[in-house]
């Protein structure tokens, strides 16, 4: 876990499942789920994120989809972004006019990049009796694809499912010949 001096915390390590992208541009998937610790110890709980997203609904602001978690590097936009009974779940579009979105995409279909990761502000939280820290509340600013998530379960999946693993190979090869469309352009 990384915090900056503006109280954002990203957690990103590394991942061994998959990231995909559908339709070109689309990805979806859970970038957090709830009472799973990730590699620094920290569980999410159910309805951490919900104040958050409805006051940035109401408000009319959007969470940002990042490259790396750099902020100089938006990459695409979050269509959907939402609570369910699992996690955090979202879905959006690589804009594939952005250069590194079309380096993500590419990326993503030789299974170099395999995971989401998402920055924010903790709200409220408290410790286990393990010295977990339960999340309750977090404040969503970002979710970035990244290379190392600090969630192994956090990941983009094709139409926002986790394919079977002889799918990756045909979706990769899918993704390299979409690529080189798009660089004969």
């Amino acid at each position: 876990m990384m915090t900056s001096d503006y109280g954002l915390e990203l957690k990103f390590c590394r991942q061994e499942a998959a990231v995909a992208v559908a339709d070109g541009a689309v990805i979806s998937g859970y970038a957090s789920l709830f009472g799973l610790p990730d590699q620094g110890g920290d569980i999410v709980q159910k309805g951490a994120y919900a104040r958050s997203l409805r006051q940035m609904a109401d408000k009319g602001g959007s969470v940002k989809m990042l490259w790396q978690h750099d902020p100089a590097q938006p990459i695409g936009v979050w269509d959907e972004i939402r609570e369910d009974e699992r996690g955090l779940f979202v879905k959006g579009r690589l804009l594939l006019d952005v250069a590194r979105a079309r380096e993500a995409a590419a990326l993503i279909g030789a299974g170099a990049i395999d995971g989401l990761s998402i920055g924010y502000r903790t709200i409220a939280a408290e410790k286990d009796a393990k010295g977990q820290r339960l999340l309750a509340e977090l404040e969503l600013w970002e979710v970035s694809l990244v290379t190392f998530p600090m969630l192994k379960q956090a990941r983009v999946a094709a139409k926002g499912d986790a394919p079977e693993a002889g799918d990756w190979r045909e979706l990769a090869a899918a993704l390299q010949d979409a690529a080189r469309m798009l660089a004969d352009r």
